[in-house]
């Protein structure tokens, strides 16, 4: 589907985790020690923050907010946020309503009606809801109307499914030139 490309929540944590460090840091905080609960293989996290932070002592743990009381009292703080957030949260799509979602976890009973009870048959839920969960997907593929895409049916090879002209691209490589430009002997002009 021509949707948004998936960006899972380790990589999010991280991201979110190494701005709020960056920008306190240019701010001009003084930070020693951090402390961070980890979200996938605790040393995998760790070493990329030590990469990026070096002169810092970081200890990345799992369930470091029962281990350390600066990460149980972060937990309580981003937790409160959250409800707040989700407590005022303004939908730009019009019709629903917020206030009987429950947690907002997908294994809450309260969050799940929600999910059903808001699915919209063509198109499905409103952007504040994760697609990507299997808990969405599976009321998607129960609740609303079945789609064939024309690309997913060709088998045929060296053509490209539609889908790969928005995944992101690691390393961007040269596209290759037209015939015309090399028979002419044209070249991209860098410096005057």
């Amino acid at each position: 589907m021509l949707g948004r490309e998936n960006y899972n929540l380790n990589a999010i944590s991280h991201d979110t985790a190494i701005s709020l460090l960056r920008n306190i840091i240019a701010k001009g905080v003084k930070v020693k020690d951090v402390y961070v609960d980890t979200v996938g293989p605790a040393e995998k996290y760790q070493a990329k923050l030590e990469a990026l932070f070096p002169t810092l002592n970081i200890t990345v743990a799992s369930k470091a907010d029962d281990k350390y009381p600066i990460c149980g009292a972060s937990s309580i703080c981003a937790k409160v946020c959250r409800d707040r957030c989700m407590n005022e949260w303004q939908f730009p799509e019009k019709g629903y309503d917020i206030s009987d979602s429950g947690c907002g976890y997908p294994s809450d009973p309260k969050t799940k009606k929600w999910l059903v009870d808001n699915v919209d048959e063509v198109f499905g839920f409103p952007q504040f809801v994760r697609f990507s969960w299997s808990t969405t997907e599976k009321i998607i593929d129960k609740r609303s109307v079945p789609v064939s895409w024309d690309d997913e049916e060709e088998e045929e090879e060296n053509i490209p499914k539609i889908n790969s002209f928005f995944k992101r691209v690691k390393k961007q490589t040269e596209i290759p030139r037209h015939r015309f430009y090399h028979e002419q002997g044209l070249t991209s002009l860098t410096e005057i």
